[in-house]
Parts: structure tokens; sequence; C-alpha cells
């Protein structure tokens, strides 16, 4: 129902692409994506080997692809060997420089899709080599830079592809969760949409289904952009970037006093390894971006991409074309 040149491109029925979630988005999720006509990415995210070897074996004989935090992939180089020996159908690379692995990834024969989050990381993006830019703007869950919206930065990365490099595909990514999300996206220029909260709240999401229904009863309203669980979990990311998540207790006692939370960093790691463990997510991390708050139910994935598909094509398919004869 919606053709644009991903699904030419890719294969695709649909021009939805699962975000490579770190642990949410394993086999399961993925494959469930691509079986509903879109495109499952696996979450690479900070390195798991074993996890992430287990997780592409299970999908094996599906079309899915896979993502990876590229600071994290530049200390473990040989992560990127164990995906690109599973064939995937494209491997995404965010946060960093693309640059060092990109050969790699086009000597293999596969698609590289690259997250950027401003305009220099664009140019950097299609230096590189990209075939699909992936526009994420400070709606997402999740990490990124967060200043730019998604309304404007689409369009402006669109543009910038259109002089520079033609051919390279673009996805919108921050704040899509339904059908007008998606239609949006397409009307900004884009070719499809990456997909994160909306999936994260479904049924086949490596998710906690605590956590999903707390999510599913807050609203945009209620997520914040912070640097405290990073702090406490002892991952070291670029100081550019932040994350996007529901605030709770935790993150009132802390945000914004993260040199007092370094100070006692080994006792409130400790408070935090113990509600991961109880699924207290008064203390524990709940990562969706602000289009939670169309998030009313936790739908098998499937269903998602095929509510979404449908409701952007009727919605699209409403605006009758501008004509000189029509007076507009």
């Amino acid at each position: 129902m919606l053709t644009t040149r991903l699904t030419h491109s890719f294969g695709l029925e649909h021009p939805v692409v699962l975000a490579p979630m770190d642990f949410v988005a394993g086999s399961r999720l993925a494959t469930a994506v691509t079986a509903a006509g879109g495109l499952g990415l696996i979450g690479g995210g900070y390195g798991d080997e074993q996890w992430l070897k287990g997780e592409l074996a299970a999908a094996a004989g599906t079309r899915v692809g896979c993502g990876f935090i590229t600071w994290s992939l530049a200390r473990r180089p040989g992560l990127l060997d164990v995906a690109l020996e599973h064939r995937p159908a494209a491997v995404m690379l965010s946060f960093g420089d693309p640059a060092p692995f990109a050969d790699r990834i086009r000597a293999a024969g596969i698609p590289l899709f690259c997250q950027v989050h401003t305009l220099d990381q664009a140019r950097q993006a299609l230096d590189a080599g990209a075939d699909v830019v992936v526009a994420q703007g400070g709606e997402a869950g999740g990490h990124g830079v967060g200043s730019r919206s998604t309304f404007t930065l689409v369009p402006d990365i669109a543009d910038l592809i259109a002089d520079r490099s033609p051919d390279v595909l673009l996805l919108g990514a921050g704040g899509v969760t339904d059908g007008r999300g998606l239609a949006a996206a397409l009307a900004l220029g884009a070719d499809g949409a990456l997909v994160g909260t909306r999936f994260w709240a479904t049924k086949e999401a490596a998710v906690s289904e605590r956590a999903q229904a707390r999510a599913v009863a807050a609203g945009g309203d209620d997520t914040l952009r912070t640097s405290v669980y990073d702090l406490v979990r002892r991952y070291d990311w670029p100081s550019e970037y932040d994350a996007r998540l529901l605030r709770n207790r935790f993150v009132d006692r802390w945000h914004g006093r993260e040199s007092a939370l370094d100070a006692q960093l080994a006792e409130v790691a400790a408070e935090f390894a113990a509600a991961e463990s109880e699924q207290d997510f008064d203390v524990a991390n709940v990562v969706v971006g602000e289009g939670v708050g169309q998030v009313r139910e936790v739908l098998p994935a499937g269903e998602v991409v095929r509510r979404m598909t449908q409701d952007a094509a009727a919605r699209l398919g409403r605006r009758a074309p501008r004509t000189a004869a029509s007076g507009d």
C-alpha cells in the first residue's frame, strides 16, 4: 500500500524498520517485524558476543539486519565479523564515526545504515558511504543528541541528500508510533521510518511486562533526557549524548545532581542493580520516547505494522494533489 524507494530497494511490503534496541530487539521481535512485511534489526548494543551469536542464529532463514553502538563496537570490532558471517540484510551504526567500519560492511555487500542527529553527522555518514541515513530527532527514546526535532531534521537531511547523494535513502526516526507519524515521515521526504518505542511495547519485545504496563500508562510529558543511568551503569558515553526515558523516583532524585551521584556511585549502583533484579521501576529505567503517549496497549508486532501502514496509507491517500485548475 505504501511503495517507496525503501520498499523497492529492500524488497519490503511496508516502509517500516525496527530500531535495533539493545537486548529489546532480539530475534523474536526482529523476525516478527520482517514477517509482517517490514525490516527487523537485531540490537547488537554494547556488544554481548554470546547473546548476539544466539539471536542471529535464532533468526537464521529470516531476512533481518543488525545494529551496533559505534563507539562500543570500536572496543570490540570482532563483533562486526560475527554479524557479517550471518549475512544480515543491513548493518546499522549509531552514535559515532561510521568510517572505520564502513569499508568492511560495504565490501561484504551489506547495506550500511547510519543513524544521525545533526546535519554534520549526516554529512559524515554520506562521506562514509552510507546507503541509508536514519535521521533521529530528540523525541526518540534512548540515546541521542536531543537538540533537533524530527519534524525539522528530516526535511533538512532530505535536502542535503538530494543535493549531495540522491541515491541514498532516508528514514525518519523519533516520535513515529502510529500511522500519523509514518505518514508525516514520508511527507517530510523520508523513504520510510525507523520505529522504536511502539515496537518496545509489543508482545515479542524482550521487555518486562511490568515495565510495559508503566509505559502504557504514561505520556510524552513523563519523559526527559538525562545521563544519570549512564553514570550508574558505568557506561562511558561520549559527553554530547544523553538518553530519553521515563521519569521516576530515581531520576527525580539524581537528575541535575550528577556530581553528587558520582560521589556515591558504588552505593547507588548497588541500589540500581537490586531494583533491576526486582523489577522496581521507581529506580530501574524504562527507555521510551515522547511517542509513548500514543501507545495505549501492548500488541503483537505484526499488528503494529498492519495498523501503522494501513492508517498511513489512508491518510496520505486522502490528500488531493494541487493543480493549477483547482485554483490552489
